[in-house]
């Protein structure tokens, strides 16, 4: 019962809430499709954090959508060991790298006292579920090794058979609950994203391609030493 819960009604139960409440939001506050970037009020940290983790991050998402959409070119790849080896190293190598980038988010905003003035609730529980989440990946692949190769015979037939609406999770019943956690984690942020600044994600700023280039003039009032 737990398992067709945490494998066939979560993933559809987040899908759909994700899918409605982003064209609800879209349509009643489309404005706020945005970071929030706090970049005006701290850069430094931010900088850095920001390279760490949208790096990784993404290398780590193509990386599941290459394995679940390409699977048989992602079984030729596994074609040696030593490719797993290096997809093994790399892996757990890009989960640090993005650890560490939630981690100077988060120790930014309870740091400085002018950004966390403006974390909000959901700001916090987003960083909180993104950290479990990498978390709980770079324990998967330091526990569990070759998990590039396992992921294509229990991850991607689940993850197929979901989409022709034939839920099929015969291959993700023995799996371990660390695993299982990970993959549930996975919808729990889906469902997340139209309610927080996750959904910048999903925008494209296509339109700063025809965009024309804007002029940024300081008027600051000059002082009487400047006009001296």
């Amino acid at each position: 019962m737990i398992d067709q819960l945490i494998f066939i009604a979560l993933p559809y139960t987040a899908a759909a809430l994700a899918i409605v409440m982003t064209i609800v939001r879209w349509r009643t506050n489309r404005f706020t499709y945005s970071s929030l970037s706090s970049q005006l009020l701290e850069n430094s940290i931010l900088s850095w954090a920001s390279v760490a983790w949208h790096y990784a991050i993404l290398i780590i998402l193509l990386a599941h959508l290459g394995a679940t959409v390409f699977p048989g070119l992602w079984a030729r790849l596994l074609g040696g060991r030593f490719q797993l080896y290096v997809l093994e190293i790399t892996g757990l190598g890009l989960a640090l790298l993005s650890i560490v980038g939630l981690g100077l988010f988060i120790w930014r905003r309870l740091a400085l006292r002018r950004i966390r003035a403006v974390t909000t609730r959901g700001d916090w529980l987003l960083l909180i579920a993104l950290l479990a989440q990498v978390i709980l990946g770079f324990l998967v692949a330091s526990l569990y090794r070759w998990g590039a190769t396992w992921y294509l015979h229990t991850a991607t037939p689940w993850l197929t058979s979901l989409v022709r609406l034939d839920p099929n999770i015969t291959a993700l019943v023995p799996l371990p609950w660390l695993i299982k956690l990970h993959f549930a984690g996975g919808f729990v942020i889906l469902a997340l994203l139209p309610f927080t600044r996750l959904i910048h994600a999903i925008t494209l700023p296509i339109g700063y391609l025809w965009r024309p280039y804007q002029i940024v003039v300081w008027n600051r009032r000059q002082t009487r030493a400047n006009r001296g």
